[in-house]
């Protein structure tokens, strides 16, 4: 599923215990992040066994289903036998992973409440708790990252690292909560409606949440001339597709120029991990993309310095064409470290993006507009003609101060006035 996706939620088996199956016939639906994949079956056999049910989650890595494949076909009696071995073989083994044995593979972690998930644990969680002698009050003082607010792995590990002694002999006591109240939302019977948030819809707003109470976001706006590009990409454009087979877009070519602004500026490629300044090396452009069903996607071009400008053109194509047909790879849309929010596109001005977590910067694009404006010429200051546009890059305080967030911006804008107009396609 990708390097960095440690779960995921089954959403639909489409086959069932007892049925026949064939090497790469898809065998179920899961969901990861933002992405729903099939997954094909890896050898030809018959399906012994189903361990999860649909909306549990799951760790990379476990056995979800037994295919047995040396079997052809298998009658209810047969699996009725097959049921009773495989329970018996299994007696001293791993238990079954349902949410109700792993609710009851420890009695002291059985009433641990973890918010909405009712003292959901996974196997893994109790293990690392059982090994390191991590009493109930100190997970409960643990926040978790994962789908639902469930502790996680690296939430664990995390914990462990920056362990104090004495050990808590009571959950730490919470931050009072806000006396506020939010104000009532009128609702009139039969002229409002009610719309149900689908899955996609809820993580982009707990991200955004997230992002917005994690950093302190501050933006900087600079005005970029960019009538050199706009006049060379509708000289080319039509050679470019006929000679590559490819759509020339404006996004590959500022998706070159933030490449270049981050060799320069290698600090505004990073994410903070507590007091701790992770800098990255591969440079790895996010670029928010709105979905058919008005949702948001943000496909990744990884390693963009390594790339031309051709190869830019390829990849962001196909990233955005497999985006509208919700087509996209799990790992597709994991590791970026900067990203970029073309608000243009729309007809906005310019804005105020939120950053896209764990990053500490994120540069929107406004509309391209022709207006008139002063420019120095060899005869003087001259009223032209020129194609303007906005940049405005939201960056996290707590790492990015005013001089940096200026200087990378500056840097942006300034690859993009200096672009080469007798550049070969």
């Amino acid at each position: 599923m990708g390097e960095s996706i440690s779960e995921a939620t089954i959403l639909n088996w489409l086959k069932n215990v007892g049925d026949t199956v064939e090497e790469d016939e898809t065998i179920l639906e899961v969901a990861t992040d933002k992405v729903d994949s099939e997954v094909p079956s890896p050898c030809n056999g018959v399906i012994t066994e189903i361990r999860y049910q649909p909306n549990e989650v799951v760790e990379i890595g476990q056995v979800i289903a037994v295919i047995d494949a040396n079997a052809k076909s298998v009658t209810l009696s047969q699996k009725s036998e097959k049921s009773k071995t495989i329970g018996k073989s299994q007696k001293n083994q791993e238990p079954l992973a349902n949410s109700e044995s792993r609710k009851a593979n420890n009695s002291e972690f059985k009433t641990l409440n973890t918010g909405e998930n009712d003292g959901f644990l996974s196997p893994l969680i109790i293990s690392i708790a059982q090994k390191e002698n991590i009493t109930v009050e100190e997970l409960q003082s643990i926040a978790g990252t994962g789908v639902d607010g469930r502790i996680r792995k690296s939430d664990v590990m995390l914990y462990l690292k920056n362990r104090k002694y004495p050990l808590p002999s009571r959950p730490q006591p919470q931050a009072p909560k806000s006396t506020y109240n939010a104000p009532p939302i009128s609702f009139v019977e039969g002229k409002d409606r009610i719309v149900e948030m689908d899955r996609m819809r809820k993580m982009i707003a707990d991200h955004m949440v997230y992002s917005k109470h994690t950093s302190p976001h501050v933006t900087s706006y600079i005005e970029v001339d960019v009538t050199n590009i706009v006049n060379w990409r509708n000289e080319v454009k039509v050679k470019f597709k006929e000679k590559h087979g490819e759509k020339l877009t404006f996004t590959p070519i500022f998706v070159e120029a933030v490449a270049k602004a981050i060799q320069e500026y290698p600090m505004i490629n990073v994410s903070v991990d507590d007091k701790k300044i992770v800098v990255h090396n591969d440079i790895n452009v996010g670029m928010a993309t709105a979905l058919p069903n008005g949702n948001l996607i943000v496909p990744v071009v990884k390693n963009a310095d390594e790339k031309n400008l051709l190869g830019l053109a390829k990849r962001v194509n196909h990233l955005a064409n497999s985006a509208r047909n919700n087509a996209l790879k799990p790992d597709e849309i994991q590791g970026s470290t900067f990203t970029i929010s073309n608000v243009g596109t729309f007809g906005s001005l310019m804005g105020t993006p939120i950053i896209n977590q764990p990053e500490v910067a994120i540069l929107a694009l406004g509309i391209i507009k022709k207006r008139p404006e002063v420019i120095t010429t060899e005869k003087g200051d001259e009223i032209a003609i020129r194609s303007m546009m906005y940049l405005s890059l939201s960056f996290d305080h707590r790492v990015v101060d005013g001089f940096l967030g200026g200087s990378f911006l500056r840097k942006v804008g300034d690859e993009l006035e200096a672009f080469d107009i007798n550049r070969e396609i």
